[in-house]
């Protein structure tokens, strides 16, 4: 299956990364209708592209993503009834779900500011890299909007835990990338821009070098495991594991460690020759 080609950010397949690169710098890459729309589709496709096995999103120039465009988004939303007020807030929910439920591990490049919808478009990621001149806020309560949006209430106690989160989502703030490191927002830290981007291709394309098939299973155990009870989630995870015992990578990697080798994992090969 093929990626549809977005109009409102771009796209790269190399490697076995898929890189979003979210382009209105002089916007602060603020969303658009369209771009939900595309984002959620393009998340939605990458599962059925067995090139792409890591994703990175990222924003161009000083920002990541400055949430919804003032006049593109909510000088419309005001003028909308409840019920097309619903179909806006369901689109922006389908971006952040379409990115949970996408089977590769993604990593947000948190090259600026990251705030309202692009905070938690980052914390929707899997893992987070971000520049020291960073900035986080889950600024809705400022524009009289409930902090729980775009399943912001669900994902980030399970990140930051509850107190951090309840903070960040009552409060509004925001908050440098310092403290976003401290409180586990962020997985690392780097001295700019681009040496977050250049940190999140790397741990990108060392997932894609990695086993697709496990790394699948892993991203679909920390998703369902959320609502289980501990002897649920141990069964569950003994048949993952069972069945990641079966496909041809773990054979192959016990191959690999008697012959001394570095294992080369199923789908691999047509990208090795550059890593």
């Amino acid at each position: 299956m093929s990626i549809p080609l977005p109009k409102t950010f771009a796209f790269e397949l190399s490697r076995g990364v898929a890189t979003i690169t979210l382009d209105r710098p002089e916007r602060l890459n603020s969303l658009t209708f369209r771009s939900y729309r595309e984002l959620a589709d393009t998340f939605a496709a990458l599962g059925e592209v067995a090139e792409a096995r890591a994703v990175v999103i990222t924003g161009r120039g000083k920002g990541f993503c400055s949430g919804g465009d003032q006049h593109d988004i909510i000088a419309d939303l005001i003028e909308r009834d409840m019920q097309g007020l619903l179909e806006f807030t369901r689109l922006t929910g389908r971006l952040i779900q379409s990115i949970r439920q996408v089977r590769r591990p993604v990593i947000a490049a948190v090259n600026g500011v990251a705030v309202g919808a692009g905070a938690v478009i980052a914390t929707a990621c899997d893992m987070r890299i971000a520049s020291r001149r960073a900035r986080f806020g889950f600024i809705f309560p400022r524009v009289g909007l409930c902090g729980a949006d775009m399943g912001a209430a669900y994902l980030l106690p399970r990140v930051v835990g509850l107190g951090h989160a309840a903070e960040l989502l009552f409060m509004g703030e925001i908050i440098d990338a310092e403290t976003a490191y401290r409180i586990g927002l962020v997985n690392r830290l780097t001295d700019d821009g681009p040496a977050c981007q250049a940190m999140a291709r790397e741990w990108a394309q060392r997932l894609a070098r990695g086993p697709a098939f496990a790394h699948a299973m892993t991203k679909q155990m920390l998703e369902s495991e959320a609502g289980m009870t501990l002897a649920d989630a141990i069964e569950a995870e003994a048949e993952a594991q069972a069945i990641c015992m079966v496909h041809p990578d773990f054979k192959n990697a016990h191959r690999a460690f008697k012959e001394k080798r570095e294992p080369v994992f199923a789908g691999t090969e047509d990208f090795s020759e550059e890593s």
